[in-house]
């Protein structure tokens, strides 16, 4: 049966369930747009501060918000809410699939399979878009689990805006399918690579949801 999966504390505001590692980004905006509000009617300064102080919060919200799932059945789900953007076969016969995440979408990433957090490696990198080819140079944090279906690798990678990837869960830590590992800050792209013998379901220009998508056929 379906699950709704939970984790650790988030930070919350608003009543808005919020991604963890949003704080440092939403409470100085949050406080700017407040202040601004406050002092509009006294202060023309203010109040031309205000509109856009709060159009920038009320997008900080959106963009950091983290809604409960109820995670889907299936041997691989997805990781990431975004569009497929590419399934390309790999020379060691696994398969590659690349969900391109905009600004738009939920940025928290959750674990594909349930199993054992084998490495999470970071590599420096580049800042290009991350729909652009050459973003496989880009920042990234690499990801390998432990699997029913063996080691399953996946990739966050950073785009000309995510500057920053926080990855919520050690090496070493066991986790549940769906369970939420990680987080992307504005638009990028998250990779996962398929064992050979499992059948794709998804195509290119699909639209995603993290912990609801399944990405294997039976």
């Amino acid at each position: 049966m379906p699950h709704s999966q939970t984790s650790a504390p988030r930070d919350s505001l608003l009543g808005v369930r919020l991604a963890r590692g949003a704080s440092p980004w939403l409470l100085p905006t949050v406080a700017t747009a407040a202040l601004s509000l406050a002092r509009s009617r006294r202060s023309r300064r203010a109040a031309a501060i205000a509109v856009p102080a709060t159009a920038l919060a009320a997008g900080m919200l959106w963009f950091f918000r983290d809604p409960e799932r109820e995670i889907a059945q299936g041997r691989v789900i997805s990781p990431a809410d975004g569009v497929v953007q590419s399934i390309m076969p790999w020379k060691d016969g696994r398969t590659r699939v690349a969900i391109f995440m905009s600004p738009l979408n939920v940025h928290v990433n959750r674990a594909p399979l349930a199993g054992t957090v084998t490495s999470v490696e970071h590599i420096p990198g580049g800042f290009v878009p991350a729909f652009n080819k050459e973003s496989e140079n880009n920042e990234r944090v690499v990801w390998h689990f432990d699997t029913e279906l063996g080691d399953i690798e996946m990739v966050q990678i950073a785009g000309a805006v995510a500057r920053r990837i926080v990855p919520y869960t050690p090496q070493g830590a066991k986790v549940e399918q769906g369970e939420r590992i990680g987080l992307i800050r504005f638009g990028s792209r998250v990779d996962i690579y398929l064992p050979e013998g499992v059948e794709v379901a998804v195509e290119v220009g699909q639209t995603t949801t993290a912990g609801v998508t399944r990405l294997d056929r039976d």
